[in-house]
């Protein structure tokens, strides 16, 4: 489905946007345009895949007439572009506002002027039950993103949503950060050793991308069943992956903002859920203002599901953590005797 096609990606320099560069550019693919406003990792990008169907646009999504510019001709967009850092979101919410969901408002406006095929948003499970402003930021692009999607019955654009868990080894993840502390003798800190997290490699974030882009129809959110693991977990495998088994931990309790463990499905959305084997679709609710649920009438077979969170999926044990940890390549290379300490991609 991408055969001659032209993708946008906003936010493309983080590690979304490399992770699909990665699998995109040696294919028929016709043109991927990365918009984003930081020059420096464009030009990074532009000098390591010195492509010709690579293009490059300064912008910010919160300037509509900017993204419009970077979207003529485009058939395709993923939005990854946000402020994704749960304190800098805390101190500044309202900046969390302008770029997740001003800026998302801005990108589906324009691709729907410009008649985008597709367009899939990249949102977390942090917007599930939020208790911080990233999430709730978040779950407020969700909700423009289910809202717009309602009136486009005279348009050509599709609009759905994909949810993560944590990308392991991407920009700001714990990985580079503990293994950067085991290479500098500093003992690995962790908040608390109970604490569950989803995990998934940024090639299943892609991989759910595709399958949204392949399955998606207006307003739906896609979910990757993904495994989950705590963070004693998480340690002990990479210290064991790294042969540094004694390395000291120390335990810094829990920081503000964050959970015992997150959700990728609220029970609401369990309700209505569709499976679709590694995935779930949760489909939009196109109901207006006037139905009676809403006002009048419950539910009563809703008290009987569960949320879908990093407590009740698969759990991951030290080995099942280390094969996952296997497919990351710096992994790999450490395990060859190459140490590399990433810096987070």
């Amino acid at each position: 489905m991408f055969k001659d096609k032209v993708l946008l990606i906003t936010g493309g320099t983080g590690s979304f946007g490399n992770a699909v560069l990665r699998r995109f550019l040696n294919t028929d693919i016709k043109e991927i345009r990365i918009f984003s406003r930081d020059e420096k990792k464009q030009d990074d990008m532009r000098k390591h895949f010195q492509s010709d169907k690579l293009k490059f646009y300064i912008g910010d999504v919160r300037d509509y007439q900017s993204v419009s510019n970077a979207m003529r001709g485009v058939d395709y967009i993923y939005h990854a572009a946000a402020l994704k850092q749960v304190p800098s979101c805390e101190f500044y919410p309202l900046e969390a506002v302008k770029t997740n969901v001003i800026g998302t408002e801005n990108v589906l406006e324009a691709a729907i002027n410009h008649g985008v095929e597709r367009v899939v948003c990249l949102s977390t499970d942090k917007a599930v039950y939020p208790i911080n402003a990233m999430g709730i930021s978040k779950a407020m692009m969700e909700k423009v993103i289910v809202a717009k999607s309602r009136n486009l019955e005279h348009t050509n654009t599709t609009i759905c949503c994909t949810r993560y868990g944590n990308v392991m080894a991407s920009r700001g993840s714990v990985i580079p950060l503990f293994i950067r502390q085991v290479v500098n003798g500093d003992p690995i800190s962790i908040t608390d050793p109970n604490m569950t997290r989803f995990m998934m490699t940024l090639d299943d974030a892609v991989d759910l991308v595709l399958h949204a882009f392949e399955n998606g129809s207006n307003g739906d959110i896609f979910v990757q069943k993904a495994p989950a693991a705590t963070i004693d977990v998480l340690v002990k495998a990479l210290l064991e992956l790294l042969d540094e088994g004694g390395h000291n931990v120390n335990i810094i309790g829990t920081r503000h903002g964050e959970k015992q463990y997150e959700a990728l499905c609220s029970r609401e959305e369990m309700f209505v859920a569709q499976d679709q084997g590694d995935y779930y679709r949760i489909p939009a609710d196109n109901r207006d203002l006037n139905y009676s649920k809403y006002f009048d009438e419950g539910e009563k077979d809703l008290s009987k599901v569960e949320d879908y969170n990093s407590h009740n999926t698969e759990r991951l044990d030290v080995e099942g953590m280390k094969q996952l940890l296997r497919k990351l390549d710096f992994i790999r290379e450490i395990e060859a005797g190459n140490m590399i300490v990433p810096e987070g991609v």
